[in-house]
C-alpha cells in the first residue's frame, strides 16, 4: 500500500465537474484508492463518496492506493489535486 498526503488546490465550488473529473482519474487504475479527510475515508472512484467529503482548497487529504498500479494512482492523484 501506498500513502501520500495531497494539499487541495483545485477549486470546487458548486460545480462536481471537479470531483468528477478526479473520479475519472481514480477509475483508469485497477488499484483501490481511497481518499481520507478528518474521520471519513471514502473509495476515489465514487462519486458520491468523493462529494460527501466536503473538501475544499487548502485542506490536506491522505490518499492511498493498494494495487500493481498503485505508485502511478497516487501519482495521478496528486497531481490532480494539487501536489504537482
Amino acid at each position: 500500500m501506498t500513502t501520500k498526503d495531497v494539499t487541495i488546490e483545485i477549486q470546487q465550488g458548486v460545480e462536481t465537474s471537479p470531483v468528477a473529473k478526479c473520479v475519472q482519474v481514480a477509475s483508469q487504475f485497477e488499484s483501490k484508492i481511497y481518499v481520507e479527510y478528518d474521520t471519513k475515508k471514502v473509495n476515489a472512484k465514487s462519486i458520491m463518496g468523493m462529494m460527501a467529503l466536503g473538501i475544499i482548497p487548502g485542506q490536506t487529504v491522505k490518499v492511498s492506493a493498494e494495487g500493481n498500479d498503485e505508485t502511478q494512482a497516487i501519482d495521478s492523484i496528486a497531481k490532480y489535486l494539487g501536489n504537482k
